[in-house]
Formats: structure tokens, sequence, C-alpha cells
């Protein structure tokens, strides 16, 4: 299986209809983005986007959660 990454949205001010306040995104690395300071999050319209870091912390989810949370998608 893949490494996967999820963030949660913590700052939606310049983005309200691309990203719901509080909603758990699927981060996707992306080294060239990290080094501008952005993430790639699949985003509300089901495609990955760069939006910047600050607007996102980090969270631990469980391979169990992990698996569940990508068939759901």
């Amino acid at each position: 299986m893949a490494q996967h990454r999820f963030v949660v949205c913590i700052n939606n001010d310049s983005y309200p209809a691309s990203l719901e306040l509080r909603k758990l995104y699927e981060a996707i690395m992306d080294d060239a983005a990290e080094q501008r300071g952005q993430v790639r999050v699949v985003d509300e319209s089901g495609e990955d986007y760069l939006y910047p870091k600050a607007l996102f912390a980090p969270v631990e989810v469980p391979t169990r959660t992990q698996k569940l949370l990508l068939q759901a998608a």
C-alpha cells in the first residue's frame, strides 16, 4: 500500500468554495510543492490542487482507518 498522508483544514478564508473548515483531506506527496511551502490536497472538486501549507494541520491516521477512508473516496 502506498504511503498516504492526511491533513485537516484549519483555515479556509481564502478558499471557502474549495475547502471545508475542520474537514479531513488526503495529501499527495509533492516534494517540489513542499519546498515552496505548499501541500497538494484532493479538495472538494475531487481533483488535487496546491494550497498553502499553513491552511492545514497534519493528522496521524491508523492504517486500518486509512484503508477505509480511501475505499470510501
